[in-house]
């Protein structure tokens, strides 16, 4: 798919209350986010979990930053150390949280300082299902994601799981936020369909950030 809008400004597009797209705002500094994921794949490899109920979920994902986010049989939970290595997940690289402190003020949010990231690794026919973001402590703190490579389709919803969907082509450098009034609108990606970026080959990767614990 030839992204005819690349050479432009990157822009803003209302998403609901709290909560916006910013087109190719991740675009000028791809390169540099791709190093770094390359970087934390190498000290925390990507993996599929698996969901308390039994389900291998279909993304490959890691982490990086003080906690990271996993499953085990008991739930979901943010914990310090790599349950798959035994070390701490790697540390959040300086070119993710500069882009997201930029990004979230961009949005509205100046004062959001993520502790955690989780990295997503999407490979034809890959999807996220229809979720929200409820295991952080402090609700509060916004939601920043940030999409590369291969361009998906974004579904966002409302705070329940019927509520009418928005579906949204999200292309390489687009960054979400949504927090406030949106913060725990069900959202998901529809499964991705083949393809060949340049920067990422058969992939999409999605960085996405959290305050994972309490912030006074």
């Amino acid at each position: 798919m030839l992204d005819l809008f690349a050479d432009a400004e990157p822009w803003q597009e209302p998403l609901a209350p709290g909560a916006a797209i910013l087109r190719r705002f991740a675009l000028s500094r791809a390169a540099a986010l791709l190093e770094a994921i390359d970087d934390v794949a190498a000290a925390s490899p990507f993996r599929h979990m698996v969901t308390p109920g039994g389900y291998t979920m279909s993304v490959a994902m890691t982490n990086c930053g003080q906690l990271g986010w996993a499953t085990n049989a008991r739930g979901y939970l943010y914990a310090s150390v790599d349950p798959m290595t035994g070390t701490p997940w790697p540390p959040m690289p300086d070119v993710f949280q500069t882009l997201c402190r930029d990004a979230s003020a961009a949005a509205g949010y100046a004062d959001f300082r993520p502790d955690a990231c989780l990295v997503n690794r999407y490979a034809p026919g890959a999807k996220l299902s229809l979720h929200q973001d409820k295991d952080e402590p402090d609700l509060r703190a916004p939601i920043v994601s940030v999409s590369l490579g291969l361009p998906a389709v974004f579904q966002f919803g409302g705070l329940h799981r019927n509520d009418p969907l928005k579906r949204l082509m999200l292309e390489h450098g687009d960054v979400v936020v949504w927090g406030g009034e949106s913060r725990l609108f069900y959202h998901g990606i529809q499964p991705l369909k083949p393809g060949v970026h340049p920067q990422t080959g058969e992939y999409r990767y999605n960085l996405t950030f959290r305050q994972a614990s309490y912030s006074e």
